[in-house]
């Protein structure tokens, strides 16, 4: 296999990964179409690409490739026959040992010759390259990848619920109607009330599905975000404390992937700030000990890291620690508290569902000249580099600076830069 195939698959958008897969592995392994199953990817958990084995608008389903879990153990391979759009063809499955349960591609094969291990095991370390990459865009929480996931999920959960209300709606229907004890042909009616009576089961078995590959629940995942925290602090001799949520505190709820992976990437940010970007105080004092917690509300994730350090965590350093970034595609929001000698307290609030209106942010009301002053702000320029760079006098600079404290309701220019980094004016 060719190194730079691998490159190319790797810098593929989420939307191309199995086109530029399919073409990766062609050369080695013969096959008209591929299923991925990877509940690491919340942008699309499914996806299948290339042609059907099946009938004319058959469809590969989540369920029968799921179903092929039981026979591949993680980071190893399984060629056979299996059932796909209702036909059994030859398949390669290929299980990823980088993620619990273990990511799955399926290849549909054009032949039954088994696989030479030349071949599979390049193409089961593609794959292993390939789950590693999305779990690193998992884990941090990027925002294009989160901006196009949360894109993603809320077309599916459309698309289910459409498919689901007309598939209902039919299916109901026609059981009213075998149902009634005046029509004749008994022996047929009970056949076709047991067929529907089947189709509404795995209908609502294909959405129950769909739902555990998209979500977790909130206890899960914190506990998830916890083992991670203790690696980064183990080796800096912090304590940390955990606010594990109960019952009361919606451990049981069943959350957005994407919600408790920025939430965790958004924690594991500040929580890199304070021990960073805070240093010592006065006399001395410096982070020993934090405490993280979360609790789901009726619609949002509010998660809270408090530290015990000097209390001088700046919102610049989070806006460093891409904290702005990260929240702002799914209109996060966080509040700082930061008490000198005391320590601080960051409060992050991740709503469970999309807007039902885009958020307003606080440069809509700017000018174009102040737009480029505080562009400038934001990069630490002073008022004397801003007049040579814009060509406007020293005095027309503060003149714009304090009008853009006003608008934007900020006292600093420390302020006014991470509001800038936070809405993107740099």
């Amino acid at each position: 296999m060719d190194p730079m195939s691998v490159v190319d698959v790797i810098r593929a958008p989420l939307s191309e990964t199995l086109t530029r897969l399919s073409a990766a592995l062609a050369g080695g392994i013969p096959h008209y179409g591929l299923a991925d199953l990877s509940t690491n990817c919340s942008y699309a958990p499914f996806q299948v690409h290339g042609e059907s084995p099946g009938a004319p608008g058959s469809a590969i389903t989540t369920a029968e490739v799921a179903a092929l879990r039981a026979l591949v153990p993680p980071g190893k391979s399984w060629q056979g026959r299996a059932r796909m759009a209702g036909v059994e063809v030859p398949v390669l499955a290929l299980a990823s040992e980088i993620t619990e349960p273990a990511a799955l591609l399926v290849l549909l094969r054009t032949e039954d010759t088994p696989v030479p291990e030349e071949h599979l095991a390049p193409a089961q370390a593609l794959w292993n390259v390939q789950t590693a990459h999305r779990e690193g865009l998992r884990t941090e929480a990027m925002p294009g990848t989160l901006a196009a996931s949360r894109a993603a999920a809320a077309a599916r959960a459309m698309a289910l619920a459409e498919l689901g209300d007309a598939y209902g709606a039919a299916l109901n229907a026609l059981l009213g109607v075998l149902r009634d004890r005046g029509l004749g042909d008994s022996n047929a009616r009970t056949r076709a009330v047991e067929f529907a009576v089947t189709a509404l089961a795995e209908l609502r078995s294909q959405g129950e599905l769909d739902q555990a590959l998209v979500e977790e629940r909130a206890g899960d995942s914190f506990a998830r975000l916890a083992d991670s925290l203790r690696v980064i602090l183990r080796a800096r001799g912090v304590r940390l404390d955990l606010g594990t949520p109960g019952a009361e505190e919606g451990a049981d709820r069943l959350l957005p992937g994407d919600v408790v992976n920025l939430a965790s990437a958004v924690v594991r940010a500040v929580v890199h700030a304070s021990l960073e970007d805070q240093g010592h105080g006065p006399d001395g004092r410096r982070v020993s000990r934090i405490h993280v917690g979360w609790k789901v509300g009726a619609a949002e994730l509010r998660a809270t890291v408090r530290d015990d350090g000097p209390g001088t965590l700046s919102r610049n350093a989070l806006a460093a620690h891409r904290v702005f970034e990260r929240l702002a595609p799914l209109g996060g929001r966080f509040e700082l508290d930061a008490v000198p000698d005391w320590g601080t307290t960051v409060t992050v609030e991740v709503p469970l569902t999309p807007p039902d209106t885009p958020r307003q942010g606080p440069l809509t009301g700017l000018g174009a000249r102040e737009l480029e002053v505080l562009g400038q702000l934001a990069r630490g320029r002073r008022n004397r580099d801003i007049a040579q760079e814009l060509h406007i006098s020293e005095s027309t600079v503060k003149f714009h600076v304090a009008k853009l404290f006003d608008k934007l309701g900020v006292s600093s220019r420390g302020e006014a830069a991470a509001l800038a980094h936070e809405w993107g004016a740099i």
